[in-house]
């Protein structure tokens, strides 16, 4: 889907200017069956040895990150045989209390959707939508004040763009991915603050990188070398980003943007070909 016909123009950043933490509602699952069982991305290699017990320390110490920060946490209850459920952003996107179900590409993970959508039927949701076509979750659909940024080119289909803006009633930017190591969007790109953002240009399209360039102008951008340890795969409230521990010089260019880096060490569940991003979905009001 092409992005609709409208201006494209975003606030002036202001590098120093005070940054406010907002207390954030996330979602997680425990990898209580994390493994690495098949590979249907760059990152997974099932010969690789995978310490289950460390993936779940190292989500734990995310999990109590947030809640010592302000944030609440809700688990919800990891299925056998889905590995991959620990990545909670893939399984809906949540935006004004709407909830948009995923519906997955590849077979091994397709059981998650439901699962997801479950949850958040029984504790509630009024506003859910089963997908009639393949999106995974948030991790394609990234919301900023003014837009939804939405990826394709791996996973997430380009129809399903005009189903998110139709639901959730935002103009959506479809943004082509084409560096298959960054699969997801949220592998490529984090939201920091209302309509400021970091990106690797590497991971798109020129046709996206254009489309980013004019939107956003005083985006970061980040360096291949924290592309490449994930360092984008990283969640903000506003004040404090969650990124992975590698991602030192684009912590540094964070600091001097007056945000605080909180760096996070979650190399086991990096083996899935996930971190920080992928293990929380934000249940935005």
């Amino acid at each position: 889907m092409t992005a609709p016909a409208l201006a494209l123009s975003s606030p002036a950043a202001a590098p120093t200017r005070p940054r406010t933490s907002r207390p954030r509602r996330i979602l997680m699952c425990r990898p209580e069956f994390f493994e690495v069982s098949y590979a249907i991305n760059p990152w997974m290699n099932p010969d690789r040895p995978v310490d289950t017990d460390l993936a779940t320390t190292q989500w734990e110490r995310l999990r109590a990150l947030y809640t010592e920060a302000g944030h609440t946490v809700e688990l919800i209850d990891p299925v056998p045989g889905l590995p991959d459920m620990v990545y909670a952003a893939n399984g809906a996107t949540v935006i004004d209390g709407k909830v948009l179900g995923a519906r997955f590409r590849n077979p091994e993970r397709a059981a998650e959707g439901p699962a997801y959508l479950d949850w958040f039927r029984d504790r509630g949701f009024t506003e859910t939508r089963d997908p009639r076509h393949v999106n995974e979750g948030a991790g394609d659909f990234l919301a900023t004040d003014s837009w939804i940024l939405a990826g394709h080119g791996f996973r997430s289909s380009p129809e399903s763009h005009r189903e998110a803006q139709e639901f959730f009633g935002r103009p959506v930017l479809g943004l082509e991915l084409t560096d298959p190591r960054y699969y997801h969007l949220d592998t490529a790109l984090a939201v920091l603050d209302g309509d400021e953002i970091m990106y690797n240009p590497a991971a798109f399209s020129p046709a996206a990188r254009a489309l980013l360039d004019r939107t956003f102008p005083d985006a970061l951008l980040a360096t291949p070398e924290d592309a490449a340890v994930f360092g984008l795969n990283a969640f903000s409230d506003g004040r404090d980003v969650y990124l992975p521990e590698p991602a030192h010089h684009l912590a540094a260019r964070l600091r001097a943007r007056g945000f605080r880096p909180r760096p996070v060490d979650l190399s086991e569940l990096l083996k899935g070909g996930g971190s920080i991003k992928c293990c929380t979905l934000e249940l935005r009001p």
